[in-house]
C-alpha cells in the first residue's frame, strides 16, 4: 500500500545520555507540509473506506436506530422548567423551557444555530440563584478554548460582552453581580492547538464591565497551578476554590462571602483529594479519600477546617463512594464490581433508605436544589437504553419519566460479568455483551474496549453504535482494568507511573480470555480505546501485535517522552511520570511508548488511528507521528489508516453526523478487515 509521505528530519533528543530519534517532529508543527500531509491522509483513508461494500449499509443502520427522540431530565431555574431535546438526528440537542405559570413551552437555546454545520456546541450553562440571568459557554470545532455569552434569561437577549479565551472552566454566579470563571493565558498565535497551558487563573467577571477589567481572584504567577476550579455554594455563603497540579490530588481554599475575610486553606499538599459537597449554616461537608481510599463524606467548619477536625458523616466502606445532593439529602452511590447501588442519607448521616433500581447497571442524577423534592435519575446498562425516572426525595417513590423509543429489544441480548486473571494473578472484572444464540466457536467479531487510567471508571452504558455491532453478530467486551477507579485509589495507583504496564497486561489478559473461552479468536478481535485508552491500544498493539486483527487507537497519548510539552499534558504526570523525572522513569516510558516501539517489518493489526484537526487536549501530532511510523514500517499488507476529522476536537460536542460517520467507518472497517464480505455472513 502506498501511503502519503510525511516530511522526515534528523531531530534527536537526549535523555540521561541516551539519544532518541524523532524523525517526524515536523508533524508537531502547523506547517504547510503538515497541512498537505493531513489532506493526503484524509483522502487516502476515505478512498480505502469507500471500497468497503457494506459501509453505507452500516451507516444506514446506525442512522435508523439513532433516529429517536431524546429528552433529558428537567431542571428548574426561576419561573421556568428547562430540558434538552433532540428530535433524533439533529446535530446538537436543543434547550427548551416551560413557564411554570402559563405552561407555555419555547426554545431557550438552539446550538444548531451556533454554526452552519452544527460543529459549535453548548459546553455549559449556569443561572444565577434567581434564575433571571444566565451565562453559557460554547466550544467551536470541539476546542477546549471556549467563549462565554451572558444573557437576560427572561428575554434571552445578550446583555454583556462575550468573554473569550476561557479554558477548563466552570461558571459560578455570585448573586446578580457577576460570576467566577477560569482560564489560562492563551498561547501565541500559531501554537493555540499545541502550546503549553500551565498557569490557570480564576477571575471574577462583574456584569457591565470589560473582560480586561476582570479581577484576578486566585492563581497566576504567585500561586501557579495547572487546574483551578471555583464555585459558590448553593446558599451563596462560601466561595470554594480547588487547586491541583495534576489530575489527582488537590488543595482546597474557602472564603466566607457573608462574613468576609481571606481564603482559608483546608489542606496542604496534593497527596489527597478533597472536594466541597455541601454546606448548611456553619457546617461544611467534604468528600475525600484521606485515610479512605474508597472515599468518605466528612463535616467541619470554616473556623478550623483542617483534616484533623473532620468528622465522618458517611464513613468509608468496602466499595467506592460517590456523593450527590438534592432535596436536602445526600445520595451515596456505591460502585460494586463496576455496578451501582444507591443509598439516601440525611445531613446527619442517618440512612433513610436504599433505593430500588431497575436492575444491574449505571445510575446518574439525584442532584437538585435543597428545596426540590422531585428529583430525577437515569439508569442504563450495555443492553438497556438510558431511561429517566422521577423520584420523590421524601417518600422514596420513583416512576418512569422518560423511556426512549429505540428500535432495540434488550430481551434479545445478553450482558454477563466474568472475572479473569491477569499476568500477576490479579482478578479483573469484565462485561461481555452479545446477541442471544451466538456460538462460542472463536469466529465472533469482537470489540475489546477499555480505558485504564486517571481514576476513571468504565461502567455499563447503552450505545447505539454497540447495539448495531451486536445486531450484526458482534461481541462487545469491557474489562475494568487497573488505572481506573472501579476499586478506589489502590486500583488507580496500581496502573500509574512505574506500574503502568499492569494496565496493558490486564487488557492483553482480557483478549486472551475471550479467545480461550471461544468468544472470538485473534483473527476476529478488534481492540479499541480513546485518549488514555488510545495509549492503551497503541501500547498493546506494539507489545503484542499478534493479539488482535484490528486496532482503533483514538485521540491517543502516543508519544510518552514529549506528551508533557503540549497544552495541559504536564498535568498528567501523576498517572504517567515524565521522561525528565529520572533515568528509571525515562527508560520505563520509552519501553512502552507506542511511538518509540514501532519496529520495521513487524506485521501490525489493520489499524484506524482516529484524531481531529482541532484537538487541543491530546494534540493530533501524537496520532500523526504514530501513523507515519506505522505506515513506514508496517511489515505486511494490513492497512494503516489515519482518519482525521475536520472541525472537531477531543470528542465532546461533535455533531450527530460526525459521530455516526466515525462509528460507521469503524464498524465497517473492523468487519471488512476480519474477512467479512457481507453483513450477516
Amino acid at each position: 500500500m502506498i501511503y502519503p509521505k510525511a516530511l522526515k528530519g534528523n531531530q534527536t533528543d537526549t535523555y540521561f545520555g541516551t539519544a532518541v530519534a524523532d524523525p517526524f517532529r515536523d508533524l508537531e508543527n502547523d506547517s504547510e507540509a503538515t497541512k498537505k500531509w493531513v489532506d493526503e491522509e484524509v483522502a487516502h483513508s476515505q478512498n480505502y473506506l469507500s471500497k468497503i461494500p457494506f459501509r453505507d449499509e452500516i451507516k444506514k443502520q446506525l442512522t435508523d436506530i439513532w433516529n429517536y427522540e431524546k429528552i433529558s431530565a428537567p431542571f428548574k431555574e426561576g419561573d421556568y422548567t428547562y430540558y434538552y431535546k433532540n428530535n433524533g438526528l439533529q446535530a446538537q440537542s436543543v434547550l427548551y423551557r416551560t413557564n411554570n405559570k402559563t405552561k407555555v413551552t419555547e426554545v431557550f437555546l438552539d446550538p444548531n444555530k451556533f454554526s452552519e454545520k452544527g460543529t459549535t456546541s453548548l459546553a455549559q450553562l449556569s443561572f444565577n440563584k434567581k434564575g433571571n440571568l444566565a451565562a453559557y459557554s460554547i466550544s467551536e470545532g470541539g476546542s477546549d478554548w471556549n467563549k462565554i455569552i451572558i444573557i437576560d434569561a427572561i428575554t434571552k437577549k445578550q446583555i454583556d460582552e462575550t468573554l473569550v479565551d476561557v479554558k477548563f472552566s466552570g461558571i459560578s454566579w455570585q448573586g446578580d453581580e457577576g460570576f467566577y470563571y477560569s482560564s489560562y493565558d492563551k498561547p501565541k498565535e500559531g501554537t493555540v492547538l499545541s502550546g503549553m497551558t500551565d498557569k490557570h487563573k480564576v477571575y471574577f467577571h462583574k456584569l457591565g464591565t470589560k473582560q480586561s477589567a476582570d479581577q484576578l481572584i486566585f492563581g497566576g504567577d504567585k500561586t501557579p497551578r495547572r487546574y483551578l476550579g471555583a464555585g459558590v455554594s448553593e446558599d451563596q455563603r462560601y466561595l470554594v476554590i480547588s487547586a491541583a497540579n495534576a489530575t489527582n490530588g488537590n488543595e482546597l481554599y474557602i472564603k466566607d462571602l457573608k462574613n468576609g475575610g481571606d481564603f482559608v486553606q483546608v489542606n496542604k499538599g496534593f497527596d489527597i483529594n478533597v472536594n466541597f459537597a455541601d454546606s448548611q449554616g456553619d457546617d461544611i461537608f467534604f468528600y475525600t479519600d484521606k485515610d479512605a481510599p474508597n472515599g468518605r463524606l466528612v463535616k467541619t467548619t470554616l473556623k478550623n477546617p483542617s483534616p484533623e477536625t473532620w468528622k465522618d458523616v458517611i464513613p468509608q466502606t468496602d466499595n467506592v463512594l460517590g456523593i450527590t445532593t438534592g432535596g436536602g439529602y445526600f445520595f451515596a452511590t456505591y460502585m460494586i464490581d463496576a455496578v451501582d447501588q444507591v443509598k439516601q442519607f440525611d445531613k446527619n448521616g442517618k440512612l433513610i433508605r436504599e433505593i430500588t433500581l431497575p436492575g444491574k447497571g449505571s445510575v446518574g442524577g439525584f442532584g437538585g436544589k435543597k428545596d426540590e423534592k422531585e428529583l430525577y435519575f437515569s439508569f442504563s446498562n450495555y443492553i438497556m437504553p438510558s431511561t429517566t425516572y422521577k423520584f420523590n426525595a421524601d417518600s422514596g417513590k420513583s416512576e418512569v419519566y422518560q423511556k426512549p423509543k429505540v428500535k432495540f429489544n434488550p430481551e434479545d441480548y445478553v450482558s454477563e460479568q466474568v472475572f479473569y486473571t491477569s499476568k500477576d494473578g490479579t482478578k479483573v472484572p469484565m462485561m461481555i455483551n452479545y446477541k442471544k444464540g451466538i456460538k462460542l466457536d472463536g469466529k465472533n467479531p469482537t470489540i475489546l474496549y477499555a480505558y485504564g487510567g486517571f481514576n476513571v471508571s468504565i461502567q455499563p452504558a447503552f450505545s447505539v453504535s454497540n447495539a448495531i455491532w451486536m445486531e450484526n453478530g458482534g461481541v462487545y467486551a469491557v474489562p475494568n482494568i487497573r488505572g481506573g477507579g472501579e476499586y478506589g485509589k489502590k486500583w488507580h495507583d496500581a496502573g500509574t507511573k512505574l506500574q503502568k504496564k499492569n494496565v496493558f497486561n490486564d487488557f492483553i489478559a482480557a483478549g486472551e480470555y475471550l479467545q480461550n473461552k471461544g468468544y472470538t479468536s485473534k483473527d476476529f478481535l478488534a481492540i479499541s480505546g480513546g485518549s488514555n485508552g488510545g495509549l492503551l491500544v497503541g501500547a498493546t498493539m506494539t507489545i503484542r501485535p499478534d493479539l488482535a486483527r484490528v486496532a482503533f487507537p483514538a485521540v491517543g497519548v502516543l508519544d510518552m517522552l514529549r506528551y508533557n510539552k503540549f497544552t495541559a499534558g504536564a498535568g498528567w504526570a501523576y498517572d504517567y511520570g515524565t521522561a525528565e523525572d529520572s533515568k528509571e522513569m525515562f527508560e520505563y516510558l520509552k519501553s512502552y511508548s507506542p511511538l518509540h516501539n514501532v519496529k520495521k517489518g513487524v506485521c501490525y493489526p489493520s489499524t484506524m488511528i482516529t484524531t481531529s484537526d482541532h484537538d487541543d487536549r491530546v494534540v493530533p501530532s501524537h496520532s500523526f507521528k504514530f501513523g507515519a511510523e506505522l505506515q513506514e514500517n508496517q511489515g505486511c499488507d494490513r492497512p494503516i489508516l489515519v482518519r482525521i476529522e475536520k472541525n472537531a476536537g477531543h470528542g465532546a460536542g461533535r455533531s450527530t453526523e460526525q459521530v455516526i460517520g466515525e462509528s460507521a467507518d469503524k464498524l465497517s472497517f473492523a468487519l471488512y478487515e476480519m474477512g467479512i464480505k457481507k453483513l450477516g455472513k
